[in-house]
């Protein structure tokens, strides 16, 4: 009531001053609003001027390149096999750094409590307090010293080897897990891509199926047709409610599955966009020969035999001696100092060499040695057994990828054949020429053969991506 009492009053007081001119009548309105009405004119701190969509609001264009770059990222098998790759390859570089020789800069002060006697074992003095420890030297002793050490033995070349092989190794497991990812991802988007059709042809099914329904119930009303017609559209059209739920339910499955490995939050909305038309199927001679260069299954096998080789390689450098060698420069004397008393120089050098030349050790290293070989021979079996699965894989996926391609053509075609067979009845029931059976047999059929269409797609799409996956060519 006050508020309405004030506007009243101020648009009597800006009546009496309209002689005064319009711009002052702006002016005192413009006052008006701000302050009889507040957040009416103005906007308030983090207010949005106008109504904006929400980035997240706005789906995300996925293709399917986009899908296994964002799948690699967020995969967590693929993750802990890319870890263990380059692991691998820095042990690589630790086993050929133990080939090189260590250095090392020593630096100590020692003192030892004295036992009250003297001796003649000091450097340039002619006696000095001897220490209780008879280890030590002098009661004081420094030592500033670079030790440089160097092994040489079979032991550290086959640890190369070894290191070199499980890198390798890694290396092909980790394209192993990339290529299962690819095909998985493959396989899931084209599976997401077919549901979200399926929910389209269940659309229009439903939309048929209700206006065959209401078409039957014209025709009774004209008495061109019976009750039972009517029943039987009803009962159609109640089914293809139920088979639009049940498409619309598997089409967010789709979507959610193949949202986990895309984004944090899988309730992300995304769009999937899929290449025009069916990729080109290699020949089966240029399948075969990539097969033999890039599978990525014998190149882990082969991998594996290089890592047994190398153990038994080590095995055997057990029987020979290593070559120790030592070099030390510095001090190590009385004084921390570069010459001691008399003139005395404390700074100097020592080296050595070491060769220990292995006797006996109670067959241990025989024993080692067989076990390694008892193990490469079983990655032999394994490999022979990789060779032989990539044979029948390699024919099988073709098979398979040949045959789903070749029935596409097909597909599009029934298609076709049975969306001209459903409006030609429909017309024949409109005539009274067929029956309602017919209709409903006729709709059945078109929507079987387009959800046959949308499944020879996913087949094609995943038998190509698992003899890519063989080839190496993804």
């Amino acid at each position: 009531m006050l508020l309405s009492v004030t506007m009243r009053d101020s648009f009597r007081r800006d009546k009496e001053r309209r002689h005064s001119g319009p711009l002052a009548g702006a002016i005192a309105f413009l006052l008006l609003c701000a302050a009889a009405i507040p957040g009416a004119c103005a906007q308030t701190p983090g207010e949005v001027a106008g109504p904006a969509a929400s980035p997240s609001d706005q789906p995300v264009a996925i293709t399917l390149d986009e899908a296994i770059r964002r799948a690699e990222a967020n995969e967590p098998s693929y993750a802990a096999s890319s870890a263990e790759s380059r692991a691998s390859a820095l042990d690589r570089s630790i086993a050929r750094g133990a080939l090189l020789p260590s250095v090392m800069y020593h630096n100590q002060a020692l003192y030892t409590q004295g036992n009250g006697e003297q001796n003649q074992a000091g450097q340039g003095v002619g006696s000095q307090p001897s220490p209780k420890f008879i280890a030590n030297n002098a009661v004081r002793e420094y030592a500033s010293q670079a030790s440089i050490n160097e092994t040489l033995g079979l032991g550290q070349v086959a640890g190369v080897r070894r290191a070199d092989a499980a890198a390798a190794l890694a290396a092909a497991e980790l394209e192993v897990s990339r290529r299962g990812l690819v095909a998985a991802v493959t396989g899931m988007f084209y599976s997401s891509l077919a549901a979200d059709h399926k929910l389209a042809v269940a659309q229009r099914a439903r939309q048929e199926a209700d206006d065959f329904a209401s078409l039957t119930g014209k025709r009774e009303q004209a008495r061109e047709a019976a009750h039972a017609d009517v029943v039987k559209a009803q009962l159609v059209a109640q089914q293809r409610q139920r088979d639009l739920e049940d498409a619309r339910v598997a089409a967010e499955k789709a979507r959610l599955e193949l949202g986990v490995l895309l984004f944090a939050d899988p309730r992300t909305p995304y769009e999937l966009k899929a290449a025009d038309g069916a990729p080109t199927l290699a020949s089966r001679a240029d399948v075969e020969q990539a097969a033999a260069k890039n599978n990525p299954e014998l190149k882990s096998a082969l991998a594996a035999l290089s890592v047994s080789n190398a153990d038994v390689l080590s095995a055997r450098a057990a029987y020979l001696p290593d070559l120790g060698m030592n070099v030390t420069y510095g001090i190590d004397a009385p004084q921390f100092a570069v010459n001691g008393p008399d003139k005395a120089r404390n700074l100097g050098y020592s080296a050595s060499v070491t060769l220990d030349i292995p006797v006996w050790d109670w067959l241990s290293t025989q024993h080692k040695l067989k076990q390694s070989e008892i193990r490469r021979d079983a990655v032999q079996v394994a490999l022979t057994a990789a060779q032989r699965r990539m044979i029948a894989r390699l024919d099988e996926a073709y098979s398979e990828a040949e045959t789903a391609r070749d029935q596409l053509a097909s597909l599009d075609a029934s298609v076709a054949t049975a969306a001209e067979s459903l409006h030609l009845t429909t017309i024949r029931y409109t005539g009274g020429e067929a029956t309602v059976l017919e209709v409903v047999d006729a709709q059945n059929a078109y929507v079987s053969a387009e959800n046959a269409r949308e499944d020879g797609r996913v087949r094609y799409q995943a038998a190509r991506a698992d003899l890519e996956t063989l080839t190496g060519t993804m």
